[in-house]
């Protein structure tokens, strides 16, 4: 019994030991850079003690995103009762996230990755707290509190924080500090002018108007 738990406690610290050098690599190198022959290395293990658990790379990370090996922070929005200030909070949150040193690389390489791994990419937006679970849990109680005008589709919104986010990472756009709340009230609000309301138009004059008398 006791051989057994010691060969149990050796499996699990290999497979941290993976896990935080699959994680190391990524933030070093990048997804590209990374193999499985170098995460071996890196964690003091054979590449076949890997494929027990893993059957290819991007699968390991998908796991580093889910244990929260890589990017341990979850930027889940917050709910104090108040969407703008709430969705403005949390999108800076990630803004800073990505203008961290280093960190904009390493996305951008996870992204790469989930074209791969379409895990990868749900797990990562999980992280970032875009996914349509985490989001729209919090657009939906905004829903509910009629902070949403009624009809709006929350998954559609979902799916435009969501391009915000990966358009950051993506394009590199150059920061503003106000950007996260401009970019909250943009989606909330919209950008087409108000119309105005119409005033009352007056009855249409008859075509068979009385004639004066001559």
């Amino acid at each position: 019994m006791t051989a057994g738990r010691r060969g149990a406690t050796r499996s699990q610290a290999a497979r941290a030991a993976i896990l935080a050098a699959t994680s190391s690599l990524i933030e070093r190198l990048g997804y590209d850079r990374v193999t499985m022959e170098g995460i071996a290395s890196e964690a003091g293990v054979g590449k076949q003690t890997i494929y027990r658990w893993w059957p290819s790379k991007s699968a390991v990370v998908a796991e580093c995103l889910i244990e929260g090996a890589l990017l341990p922070e979850t930027y889940a929005p917050h709910d104090t009762g108040d969407i703008v200030a709430d969705l403005t909070e949390w999108l800076q949150r990630v803004f800073d996230f990505i203008a961290a040193p280093g960190h904009e690389t390493m996305l951008r390489s996870l992204i790469a990755a989930a074209v791969d791994n379409p895990e990868i990419g749900e797990h990562l937006t999980g992280r970032l707290g875009a996914s349509p679970d985490v989001l729209a849990e919090r657009l939906r109680t905004a829903a509910a509190a009629r902070q949403l005008r009624p009809g709006t589709s929350v998954e559609r919104l979902t799916d435009m924080f969501m391009g915000i986010v990966l358009s950051r990472v993506l394009l590199r756009t150059p920061a503003d500090p106000d950007d996260a709340r401009a970019f909250v009230e943009l989606v909330l609000t919209g950008a087409a002018p108000h119309r105005p309301t119409r005033p009352a138009s007056a009855p249409p004059r008859s075509s068979t108007a009385r004639q004066p008398r001559r």
